[in-house]
């Protein structure tokens, strides 16, 4: 008899699922910290205008946004169809707007507090006297970099 012996079937041997969970898991941390999360809830309806010379912003973090425009159906109720102003996931007057720009100032590192960007979301149907409004305060806090968010697209498809 001889001692050794030859494997009589071509079985493949079973797969190692050791490495599975730290595989699993590795994937759960990355999209973790890569997913953002959303800011937040638009309230407003917010039919952004057209406009033919725009600039995309490069850095988002760089930027504080204040929406602007009638309320969805939802608020409507409560919160009436004039133009109304959301400022994180509620709905502000003009005059808090000066205290919403400073308190995410603050947020905000040392270095990045003075290259800040407003960004204004406005509806195309919203009243201009409420934009004005906005900017007034604008101007008290010192928050004079403002960009108007519109649509590319020729300027004269605004005109109604």
């Amino acid at each position: 008899m001889s001692k050794f012996s030859k494997k009589k079937s071509g079985d493949l041997p079973a797969v190692n699922t050791a490495s599975l969970p730290d595989i699993v898991f590795m994937l759960l941390f990355f999209f973790m910290t890569v997913t953002v999360m959303k800011d937040s809830t638009l309230k407003v309806q917010n039919v952004l205008p057209n406009a033919s010379e725009v600039k995309k912003l490069e850095k988002k973090d760089r930027v504080i946004y204040i929406y602007v425009g009638r309320p969805t159906q939802e608020y409507q109720k409560v919160f009436g169809t004039e133009s109304k102003i959301q400022l994180n996931d509620k709905f502000a007057n003009a005059s808090d707007v000066g205290d919403y720009i400073l308190a995410e100032r603050a947020k905000k590192s040392q270095d990045l507090q003075n290259v800040l960007t407003t960004a204004l979301k406005v509806d195309k149907n919203a009243n201009m006297g409420l934009i004005s409004d906005i900017k007034q305060e604008l101007r008290k806090v010192n928050a004079l970099k403002v960009n108007y968010t519109t649509y590319e697209g020729d300027a004269f498809r605004n005109i109604q």
